[in-house]
C-alpha cells in the first residue's frame, strides 16, 4: 500500500489510500450538506446470506438463514435521516470514494452508552458490493475507533449483522462478544450480534 496526503495539513481522516489492482479510494469526514439521496447513487448494498450465528441454549452455532440483504428507497431515505442526525448531534460519519462515487460509510454516535458511560455506538458501517474485500471496511473501521478513542470512549459497540462473513470480519478488527447489551439495539434488531471492540492507544504511523 502506498499512502498520500491530500494536503500538507491533511488529518488522517481526510488522508487518501491507493490500492493495488489500480484501485484509488480516498477516505474522509462528511459534514451534513453533503448527505443526500444522490451520494448513494453508486453505492450497492445487496448483501447475499446463506449461513448466520444465532445463539440457541447459551451457545454460538452457525444456522442455515438464507436470504437476500438489500435497501429499497425507503431504506436509504432513513439512512440519510440518521446520519444526517449523527452529524448534527456531534458524532461523525466516514466515507470511501473512488472517482467521486461513495462506495463505504461508517457512523460514530457522541453519546455515551453502557452502565459507565464507557462505550461509543458504531451504528453504521458499510462497503458497496462491487468493492467488498479491498480493505474499505478496514479502513473505515480503524477511522471509527480513533475518533471514538479521541472522544473518550473506552470501547466501541456494535450492533452487527448475524452472517458468518460479517461476523469474521469483525472477529478480524479484534472485536468480541459485548460485556453489556443495549436494550435498545437488541430489540431494533433480535438476530444481530452485540459486539464490542476494546480502544487501545496505537502507536503513531509514519503515513
Amino acid at each position: 500500500l502506498r499512502f498520500i496526503k491530500t494536503g500538507i495539513e491533511a488529518k488522517p481522516a481526510e488522508w487518501q489510500i491507493r490500492v493495488r489492482k489500480g484501485m484509488h479510494m480516498e477516505y474522509r469526514k462528511l459534514c451534513a450538506a453533503e448527505i443526500n439521496r444522490q451520494l448513494f447513487s453508486h453505492f450497492i448494498r445487496r448483501q447475499t446470506v446463506t449461513k448466520c450465528w444465532r445463539r440457541e441454549d447459551g451457545k454460538w452455532v452457525i444456522k442455515d438463514a438464507p436470504f437476500i440483504d438489500d435497501w429499497g428507497e425507503t431504506e436509504y431515505q432513513e439512512l440519510v435521516r440518521c446520519l444526517i442526525n449523527t452529524v448534527n448531534t456531534d458524532g461523525a460519519v466516514f466515507g470511501a470514494f473512488e472517482g467521486g462515487a461513495l462506495k463505504g460509510f461508517a457512523s460514530v454516535e457522541s453519546a455515551p452508552m453502557g452502565q459507565n458511560g464507557e462505550y461509543l455506538d458504531l451504528s453504521c458501517i458499510h462497503v458497496s458490493q462491487d468493492l467488498r474485500g479491498r480493505g474499505i471496511g478496514r479502513t473505515l473501521f480503524d477511522m471509527a475507533c480513533r475518533w471514538a478513542r479521541e472522544h473518550g470512549a473506552g470501547k466501541l459497540y456494535i450492533s452487527a449483522h448475524s452472517a458468518v462473513e460479517s461476523q469474521a470480519f469483525y472477529e478480524a478488527m479484534g472485536c468480541r462478544e459485548a460485556q453489556e447489551y443495549n436494550r435498545r439495539h437488541v430489540e431494533a434488531e433480535p438476530f444481530d450480534c452485540q459486539l464490542e471492540c476494546v480502544l487501545k492507544d496505537s502507536p503513531a504511523k509514519d503515513w
